[in-house]
């Protein structure tokens, strides 16, 4: 049987690059979709895909890089604030080569009255892939675990503590490579999903005190959470090189979101699609110990 030839971009993300070999390790034809030549585009490479330079603002390139394709991972950095434009350009291209499977990442607080401009723009681009007629079906995960390692890496390390502003609500994160598993599967098998909008959470909620307590057991020293007000959670987040202003904009309008129940879910989506059990965020953290400060994890 043929494999249909898959065009995954964001292909060195936290998605995209264990997207990209997992993909490749059941023999499906890979075209990484990416920004920049460099040594992660060089390890999906090694994983046997065939990596395209690319815009998503140049509909020329967008076109080549999904000359052939049959199926589509779209996945659009955060950090940018164009995200309907390089939907529109991306669903225009995918119309125009017949592709007829298009996973969309999107995110769970993706509404129409959210206060967040890019989870309101994640709302109109699930539209416009729905009008593109292109198969689109959209993800919407909760919270990632390694946003962690993102927002709270450095403190854990440094303080023993980790800095939110979300209260006492609870979510369940799910780990990147967890998602790219369902990835995988509802690129290989869209029809049943075709249209859907499917909630990826982890395996258990927690409120922000509970993760910490989870931390301080596998870390073997005490973290502590530590509530922020909205004002200084967005200072802080400034002080991050990676940040842009409406990424901080958008983290904490979120925020105020999360408070207000709008994380608190638990799917079995990760274990019906992806054909596996989330990732315990135990394990997780056990993997990521000396991101976090702690020595290399001890034999169990």
């Amino acid at each position: 049987m043929n494999q249909p030839l898959v065009l995954v971009t964001g292909a060195t993300g936290k998605t995209g690059a264990p997207l990209v070999a997992q993909l490749r390790e059941r023999g499906v034809p890979v075209r990484a979709f990416v920004r920049r030549l460099d040594e992660r585009s060089a390890r999906l490479e090694a994983h046997g895909a065939e990596v395209v330079r690319g815009d998503f603002l140049d509909l020329a390139s967008l076109r080549s890089a999904l000359s052939e394709v049959d199926r589509a991972y779209f996945c659009y950095p955060p950090t940018r604030e164009d995200l309907v434009d390089a939907t529109s350009l991306f669903a225009e291209a995918a119309r125009e080569a017949g592709v007829r499977g298009v996973v969309n990442m999107s995110q769970i607080s993706a509404l129409e009255a959210s206060s967040s401009p890019l989870a309101r723009q994640h709302w109109l681009a699930e539209k416009v892939l729905d009008w593109a007629d292109v198969g689109a079906i959209h993800i919407r995960p909760t919270f990632f675990s390694e946003n962690l390692l993102i927002l709270g890496g450095g403190t854990i390390a440094t303080e023993g503590r980790l800095y939110a502003p979300y209260g006492d609500e609870k979510h369940a994160p799910v780990a990147a490579r967890d998602i790219a598993r369902v990835v995988a599967n509802l690129l290989l098998d869209p029809e049943p999903h075709l249209g859907a909008r499917l909630v990826l959470t982890g395996d258990q909620l927690r409120s922000m005190a509970e993760i910490a307590e989870v931390l301080s057991s596998e870390l073997e020293r005490p973290v502590e959470y530590v509530d922020l007000s909205g004002e200084v959670w967005a200072q802080a987040l400034a002080a991050i090189p990676t940040m842009t202003p409406s990424l901080i904009a958008h983290l904490r309008a979120v925020a105020d979101e999360y408070k207000r129940g709008v994380f608190h879910a638990r799917t079995d989506v990760v274990d019906r699609i992806g054909g596996a059990a989330p990732t315990p965020l135990a394990e997780f953290i056990r993997e990521h110990r000396q991101a976090f400060g702690a020595e290399a994890s001890p034999a169990r």
